[in-house]
């Protein structure tokens, strides 16, 4: 590997290297331990916690597209206890940032959970402000910047100095706009983007393939996208980013780090090969050499528009 600085920081955290592996594509870490050591990883992002344990939603719930894949899982997890008391032991064997994730219905059920993960001793609560607001009739906190403040305030105040990271939607008219709500609210990085919603149909039956209809889109096609918006957003707010969304090689993670990105998330592509991680590490490496540049971090926001 050149001899470029590898290492990174996103909010106050740093981290090894800028290579992060993305909710909901690794579970916590078990299964993928056993084709590398996870302390290669820059950070972990755990599976997606809810309050309680859910069961998910029923099959099927992944269809393959031609460039990614739709998914519904529905937030299947064993709920924020048995994360803290089970899985976060495992992944503090290892020297790699533990990134919680949450989901909510309620602001007072994300407070409830930032208070015991921030006890319990994560890095970072990562915010998925994407789930339905119970008490906002169905409509999702990453839509609206008044309810997406709100959840980011409620973190805020049950972390103590635990960085929070909000998670945000592409299914938005302006992703700035909600990026600039959450940061007035007192966010300490932004992630972006989470999955595109998207459908596929069974033009033999009639039904749509997944169980739900409809299911977030993720994989090479979303790229293009993530690239824009970390850029808008980059443009918008002046906080650190985790670019996610497509990255399945060097010059993927390069492409949002150049966007305003401070470090990356691979997701999907994990799916296909789980070295992917430890691939797009050494690629961001040898691109950072071949441009001259002594850090990896040197990349960030590095884009010359025309």
């Amino acid at each position: 590997m050149p001899n470029v600085d590898l290492q990174v920081n996103l909010a106050g955290m740093t981290m090894k290297n800028p290579v992060v592996v993305a909710s909901g594509t690794f579970g916590f870490g078990h299964e993928y331990g056993q084709f590398f050591d996870l302390s290669e990883l820059g950070g972990i992002c755990a599976k997606g916690l809810t309050l309680h344990r859910r069961e998910g939603n029923p099959a099927p719930r992944i269809a393959e597209t031609p460039m990614g894949i739709l998914n519904s899982v529905g937030l299947q997890n064993p709920g924020v206890d048995a994360f803290i008391a089970s899985e976060l032991p495992f992944l503090r064997q290892y020297d790699v940032k533990v990134i919680a994730n949450i989901s909510g219905n309620t602001p007072e059920e994300y407070g409830i959970m930032c208070e015991k993960l921030a006890e319990a001793g994560v890095d970072m609560i990562e915010v998925n402000i994407s789930c339905p607001n119970v008490k906002a009739g169905g409509l999702a906190y990453g839509t609206r910047p008044e309810l997406a403040a709100e959840v980011t305030k409620v973190a805020k105040a049950h972390v103590g100095s635990v960085p929070v990271m909000v998670k945000l939607s592409p299914n938005v008219t302006d992703i700035t706009e909600i990026a600039k709500a959450v940061a007035d609210a007192g966010a300490d990085a932004l992630s972006l983007i989470n999955t595109l919603r998207g459908m596929r149909i069974d033009v033999m039956t009639n039904r749509p393939i997944l169980k739900m209809n409809t299911g977030g889109l993720s994989g090479p096609a979303v790229l293009p996208v993530a690239v824009r918006m970390v850029w808008e957003v980059a443009n918008a707010v002046k906080l650190p980013i985790l670019g996610m969304g497509g990255v399945s090689k060097g010059e993927d993670a390069a492409q949002l780090m150049l966007a305003g990105a401070s470090a990356v998330a691979v997701g999907t592509a994990l799916f296909a090969d789980p070295y992917t991680p430890l691939t797009v590490r050494d690629g961001l490496a040898e691109i950072a050499h071949r441009k001259g540049l002594s850090a990896v971090s040197q990349l960030t926001g590095g884009v010359n528009p025309w």
